[in-house]
This record gives C-alpha cells, sequence and structure tokens, in this order.
C-alpha cells in the first residue's frame, strides 16, 4: 500500500497479463503463482484458496461455491 494508486493498479494489470508460465515455474499447472517487474522492482503474487468463511484451506479449491481466492502482491525482496 506504500505504492501510489496508479503504480499499484499498474502491477495489478501485469498479474491479469501474466502468461509465462512454465514446467518449472508452475509444476502443477495451477497458474497460482509467479513474478513480475516494475520499474526495476520485482513482485512475486500468489493465490491461496479458503474455505468460504476463510477460516481454513478450500476443501475443493477448483469449486467456487465452496472457494474464496484471495490475491497477494508483494516485493520479492519480503520473501
Amino acid at each position: 500500500m506504500s505504492l501510489s494508486e496508479s503504480d499499484r493498479i499498474e502491477i495489478l494489470d501485469r498479474v491479469r497479463s501474466f502468461k509465462e508460465f512454465t514446467k518449472d515455474n508452475d509444476p502443477y499447472g495451477e497458474h497460482d503463482f509467479g513474478m513480475v517487474e516494475y520499474q526495476g522492482g520485482k513482485y512475486f503474487w500468489k493465490f491461496d484458496y479458503y474455505d468460504r468463511k476463510m477460516l481454513f484451506g478450500s476443501p475443493q479449491a477448483s469449486d467456487p461455491s465452496q472457494t474464496t481466492r484471495v490475491l497477494t502482491v508483494f516485493l520479492a525482496e519480503e520473501y
């Protein structure tokens, strides 16, 4: 949240358009983790899958009726 709104929008646009999945960075084909670059910084992003009450992991992550998806974007250096 320390970035400007326009910077956050640009990073999210890059996450949305990310298509560089390979067997090395996506071995299970889930497309739930990646890295984008912006203004010299590297940002990791990931999806987590919770139950509808967001108390535990989803019992069936592929079923939207049982799952709340949460996207987290953070500086790679914070990993």
